[in-house]
């Protein structure tokens, strides 16, 4: 009897087990899974949150225009936002937001996680995006500085030619 008793117990924990390991993880906590619909551009997503849909603004980065009213496509624009479209679109990420959530266009303020992979730092490093700091969303700051001086220096993405990805003489 006690025997069966045993493998009752280790049965029902086996169990108990796989169905964890088959649903899919929490949110790590301060964060929101969405599931990323479209892309806008380089630094600006569509996502599905809580069954609405929502416009996100990356915070901490400026990537090149590509959409925006009256202005040309600029260098690297494309690259930027082909790379976001990517890695992004149709992928269930986490948005970690800040100290104001929305800005004055009525986006959502994020920084995007995908697993452990902060992507605003990502698309700084690799050159796709300068940094755009507005206090008081500075929580990263210093990675994004970091990372932007390390792609300036080794010339990568839009610092192969500054003056052309961002209108710099006015």
């Amino acid at each position: 009897m006690r025997k069966w008793m045993i493998a009752l117990i280790l049965l029902f924990s086996l169990a108990v087990l796989m169905t964890a390991c088959g649903s899919s993880p929490a949110a790590v906590a301060g964060r929101e899974r969405v599931k990323v619909e479209r892309i806008v551009d380089g630094d600006t997503l569509e996502v599905t949150m809580k069954g609405k849909k929502e416009k996100v603004r990356l915070i901490g980065v400026d990537t090149p225009e590509t959409k925006k009213p009256n202005t040309p496509i600029m260098f690297y624009g494309k690259e930027a936002s082909d790379f976001t479209k990517k890695r992004l679109e149709n992928k269930t990420v986490e948005l970690e937001f800040d100290v104001e959530k929305m800005d004055r266009y009525d986006r959502l303020l994020a920084y995007v996680w995908i697993g452990e992979e902060l992507f605003n730092s990502t698309l700084v490093k690799e050159g796709y995006a300068r940094i755009a700091t507005f206090p008081p969303n500075v929580k990263y700051v210093d990675t994004f500085k970091q990372d932007q001086e390390t792609a300036r220096s080794k010339k990568k993405g839009l610092w192969k030619d500054y003056e052309k990805a961002f209108d710099t003489k006015k």
